[in-house]
C-alpha cells in the first residue's frame, strides 16, 4: 500500500524485480484482491470514504497530513469531522523527549478547522516546561470546543508542575467554561487547585462522571468534597493517598446522592524512608461501603518495604490491589487476613521466600478473588496447585511467570500445567512474560 501510494504521488517507476519474485508477488496479490497486478489495477483514490477514514484513524497527525496529499478524495476524508473527534496532541522538546512532536503550525490548522469537532482530547508532554506551556497555550484556544474527555499525560516529571498555577488554571478554565459536556477528566501531576475545581463544578456538574487527579498537591479534601457535593453523576474518583482521610470518606458517605462505582487510590513514595503514611480507620471504610455497597476500591502501591506499616492492619474493603515494587511476606499475610472483598491481586515482586502459606490464606479468606498475577516471587508447585484448587474455576485470570514456580518432589512444571488446567476447567500455562 505504501509503495503504491508513493507511485500515485511521485509518478516514479517501481524498482526492477526478478521474474521469480514478480510472479510470486502477482500470485499473492491476485489471490487476495482477485487482480493480476495490484500496482496497475488498484486505484487508491476510489476507495470508499469509510475505508479511508479507518486507515486515517491509525495514523499520527503528521502521517495523516502526508496521506491527505495522495489525492483529492483522501484530502476530503482528512477533513471529515468524525476523524477529529478523538485526538492526541504530542508536544515535546527534541533535546529532552522520546516523543515525536507535532509541528505547531499543523496544530494551529487543526484547532482552526476542527476545534468544534474535538470530543476526546489528550495532551502528551515530556518533562520540559516548554512542552507543558505549549499544552496550556493550546487549551487556551479551545473556545469553540465541546470536549467530553480531557487527559493531560506527562511521560516524565515534573512537566505541568513547573507551569505557573495561574497559567495552568486559566487555560483549564477555558475548557471548563466552554465545554458543557465534560464527563471524564484526567489531570495527574498538575498544579490544579481548589478554585479551579470550583469552576469545573460550576460548569459541568450535570455531566462529570470521572475525575482522575492522582497527584495534585494544591487540591485539598475540601475541593474533592465540593466536586462530590455538586456533581450528582460522579461515578469514578481517582486520588493520591495523601488526599484520602477519615473525614473525606465519612463526608462522601453522608452525601445521599453520591454513589461511587470506583475509588482509585495511588500510594506512591518517591523519597524512601522519608514518608510516613497515615492510617484510615476501619469505621471510615465501613461507612463508605455501607453507603455504596458495590463500590470497587482500587489501590496502586509504589512503596518500599519499610513504608507499608500503616496499611491493612485492620479489615479494609479494598477490591483490587497492585504492588509495583517488592512487598514482604508479612504484608501479603495481612492482606489474606484483612481484605475479604479482594477481587484482584497483582504482585510484581517479593523476594526469594516462597509464598505458599500466604497464597493459601488468601484463597481461604478472599472468597471473591477472581484474578491473580505474580512476577518476581517464589511459590512451590505444590503450594500453587493447592491455591488454585481452593479458588477453583472462579479464577478467570491467572498470570504467573514461569520463573515464579519452584518444582518439587510431587510436581514438575510439565505436570503442573495439566493439574492447574484441571482445576480451572480450561487449558492453562505459566507466562513467559507478565500479561497484567
Amino acid at each position: 500500500m505504501k509503495r503504491s501510494g508513493q507511485k500515485v504521488v511521485a509518478g516514479t517507476e517501481a524498482p526492477q524485480t526478478s521474474q521469480t519474485s514478480k510472479k510470486q508477488k502477482t500470485s499473492l496479490y491476485g489471490s487476495e484482491f482477485g487482480e493480476s497486478d495490484l500496482s496497475t489495477s488498484m486505484d487508491w483514490g476510489s476507495l470508499p470514504h469509510h475505508v479511508i477514514l479507518r486507515v486515517f484513524q491509525f495514523l499520527t497527525l503528521v502521517d495523516r497530513a502526508r496521506a491527505s496529499s495522495v489525492c483529492r478524495r483522501w484530502n476530503e476524508v482528512f477533513h471529515i469531522p468524525d476523524l477529529w473527534r478523538r485526538f492526541e496532541f504530542e508536544l515535546s522538546q527534541p533535546a529532552t523527549s522520546y516523543l515525536k512532536s507535532t509541528h505547531p503550525d499543523l496544530i494551529q490548522q487543526i484547532i482552526k478547522r476542527h476545534a468544534d469537532h474535538l470530543q476526546y482530547v489528550s495532551f502528551k508532554v515530556d518533562s520540559s516546561t516548554e512542552s507543558a506551556e505549549a499544552a496550556c497555550d493550546i487549551l487556551s484556544q479551545l473556545v469553540n470546543c465541546s470536549i467530553k474527555t480531557l487527559g493531560l499525560i506527562s511521560t516524565a516529571k515534573p512537566s505541568f508542575m513547573n507551569v505557573s498555577k495561574a497559567h495552568f488554571a486559566s487555560a483549564l478554565t477555558v475548557v471548563f467554561v466552554n465545554s458543557k459536556s465534560l464527563s471524564s477528566i484526567k489531570i495527574d501531576d498538575t498544579p490544579l487547585d481548589d478554585p479551579s475545581l470550583k469552576v469545573l463544578v460550576a460548569n459541568n456538574s450535570d455531566t462529570l462522571k470521572l475525575l482522575k487527579m492522582s497527584s495534585c498537591p494544591h487540591v485539598s479534601p475540601a475541593g474533592i468534597l465540593c466536586v462530590a457535593d455538586q456533581c450528582h453523576g460522579l461515578k469514578e474518583l481517582a486520588l493520591n493517598y495523601y488526599i484520602l482521610s477519615d473525614e473525606l470518606l465519612l463526608a462522601l458517605s453522608s452525601e445521599k446522592h453520591v454513589d461511587l462505582e470506583h475509588l482509585r487510590i495511588d500510594v506512591v513514595s518517591e523519597n524512601p524512608g522519608q514518608v510516613q503514611f497515615h492510617t484510615i480507620k476501619k469505621q471510615s471504610w465501613d461507612a463508605l461501603v455501607k453507603h455504596s455497597p458495590k463500590v470497587n476500591i482500587v489501590m496502586y502501591f509504589f512503596l518500599y518495604e519499610d513504608e507499608f506499616d500503616a496499611f491493612f492492619r485492620e479489615e479494609t474493603p479494598v477490591t483490587h490491589l497492585y504492588f509495583g515494587r517488592a512487598v514482604s511476606k508479612a504484608m501479603l499475610g495481612r492482606i489474606g487476613m484483612n481484605c475479604p472483598r479482594l477481587i484482584e491481586l497483582v504482585v510484581c515482586a517479593n523476594g526469594l521466600q516462597p509464598l505458599d502459606d500466604e497464597l493459601i490464606q488468601i484463597a481461604e479468606r478472599c472468597k471473591n478473588l477472581t484474578a491473580m498475577g505474580l512476577g518476581e516471587c517464589e511459590v512451590t508447585c505444590r503450594g500453587f496447585i493447592e491455591f488454585v484448587k481452593m479458588c477453583g474455576g472462579r479464577l478467570t485470570q491467572l498470570s504467573i511467570m514461569e520463573e515464579v514456580l519452584i518444582p518439587d518432589s510431587d510436581y514438575s512444571l510439565d505436570r503442573l500445567h495439566l493439574e492447574v488446567s484441571k482445576h480451572l476447567g480450561r487449558m492453562w500455562f505459566p507466562d513467559m512474560m507478565p500479561t497484567w
